[in-house]
């Protein structure tokens, strides 16, 4: 295993030498501080070892020091004890922006592909400024970017030390950087793993090679554990179906769909929910796959409730060539013949259904305002047919309003406006009266005849 790992001699002596005369190296008799327990002295990387790429570490002045290799994969220094629950903190520098680095939590490890995997916290200098959120490496991708919390993206500083605080206490992972709190996730795929230090794949770029990471003042904690709570106001990622943590029922939060039955809603053309077409099993609100006409089969489902201001979040699965939407300001005064008429978050399967390529400069297509705005969407941020997709509408009282996919912001725009008011005229919604400028309405399921899945819908209203 340690092939991967060379230790040059004049390396570590040098390391050893630079140890004895550094004022801030952690000794053995000093290693505990209270309830704390050093996880690196300062001198030597006993209880390390590495996984994935080559990338070299050496010790510098009492620090862990991550050295760029090109032509080999991502590079952990990993602890070879598991930990399950616990709170760490650690320091972290970058000198360069092309080092992107992080710190896996629970870190997961496939031997025969040698792969490391699992929770990891961004380092991430780019302009993107990611920092602090949570990535799952070589698994599902981002669980919290900064799109979801932007006043955390200034935290991290280049060039410098930047604190970081690291929570994993039972399914709660929650992260802070230079005292900033930055995401909070609910997540229960991994209850137990290894710490890693990570040097980024730089690939065959030579002009990368040899950049540095800094770490030191690594300590850990894993008994009589007290989290620190986040102020209110920043939005939660959990995967536990049809829940609120305490934080979110205290922040606003309340469930839309209680994952076992039709409360709260009915349907859009009367008063009692429908009795065919739309059916809750195992925490999922599903519409059943019909003609593909809209609205005609088993129609639209709206909230009993109507909001004006709002955080609304939801999951969605698409069956193949699917098509629904949720609409909001729905008011009903329309009485139209199919759905009713709403501003609409798309939901469709863009590869597969017609009405992806209508419209106007994709306008119609997954996660877009639909008839009226495009969403800027990455491939790489959409879930495959037959996964669960993360959809978002923020309206904030001054109409303000934003959607997101995957925790991705996609598109934004300012009801009611001029340019609003313009895409609107030049639309299939310009022979209704205002549209979209409804003071509040409520939030529509769309029947759209396709099979369409829906869990974790829940909504927060803004002040």
């Amino acid at each position: 295993m340690f092939k991967k790992f060379s230790f040059p001699l004049a390396v570590i002596i040098s390391g050893i030498i630079c140890f004895s005369c550094s004022e801030k190296a952690v000794s053995s008799e000093d290693s505990k501080d209270g309830e704390w327990t050093s996880l690196f002295d300062g001198k030597s990387l006993e209880g390390w070892k590495p996984l994935g790429g080559e990338a070299e570490f050496v010790i510098e002045d009492g620090t862990i020091v991550g050295i760029s290799k090109i032509n080999t994969p991502n590079t952990f220094l990993s602890t070879e004890k598991e930990y399950s629950d616990y709170i760490l903190e650690l320091d972290l520098k970058i000198e360069d922006v092309t080092s992107n680095s992080g710190v896996m939590t629970r870190g997961q490890y496939d031997a025969e592909k040698n792969r490391v995997f699992g929770y990891q916290i961004e380092a991430d200098p780019k302009e993107r400024a990611w920092s602090g959120g949570l990535y799952d490496e070589a698994r599902r991708g981002w669980l919290y970017p900064l799109t979801l919390n932007p006043e955390a993206r200034s935290a991290f500083k280049m060039g410098e030390f930047n604190h970081y605080r690291i929570e994993a206490i039972g399914n709660v992972i929650k992260t802070w950087v230079n005292d900033q709190p930055v995401a909070y996730v609910v997540d229960d795929m991994d209850s137990k793993g290894f710490i890693g230090l990570q040097v980024h794949s730089i690939g065959k770029n030579p002009d990368h090679a040899g950049r540095k990471t800094y770490f030191k003042n690594i300590k850990i904690q894993t008994e009589n554990l007290e989290s620190k709570p986040f102020p209110k106001g920043i939005y939660v990622v959990s995967t536990k179906d049809n829940t609120l943590t305490d934080y979110e029922k205290e922040d606003g939060w309340k469930l839309l769909f209680n994952g076992q039955n039709s409360e709260g809603w009915r349907s859009a053309n009367g008063d009692e929910f429908p009795s065919k077409g739309w059916s809750v099993n195992d925490g999922v609100l599903t519409i059943a796959e019909s003609d593909g006409s809209e609205s005609q089969s088993y129609g639209d489902i709206v909230t009993k409730d109507q909001y004006s201001a709002f955080d609304l979040s939801f999951n969605f699965k698409l069956s193949e060539g699917a098509n629904s939407g949720v609409k909001y300001f729905v008011t009903l005064d329309e009485q139209t013949s199919g759905s009713a008429i709403g501003l609409e978050y798309q939901i469709l399967d863009d590869e597969k259904h017609p009405d992806a390529k209508m419209g106007r400069d994709g306008n119609r297509t997954l996660s877009s305002l639909y008839d009226l705005i495009t969403a800027a969407k990455e491939g790489r941020f959409t879930k495959k047919i037959g996964e669960w997709n993360l959809g978002r509408v923020v309206v904030y009282p001054n109409n303000h309003v934003e959607h997101y996919l995957n925790g991705i912001k996609v598109l934004e725009y300012e009801r009611g406006s001029e340019d609003f008011r313009k895409l609107v005229s030049e639309s299939k919604y310009k022979k209704w009266e205002n549209f979209g400028e409804a003071e509040k309405g409520h939030i529509l399921l769309q029947d759209h005849g396709n099979l369409v899945s829906f869990k974790n819908i829940k909504i927060k209203e803004l002040k």
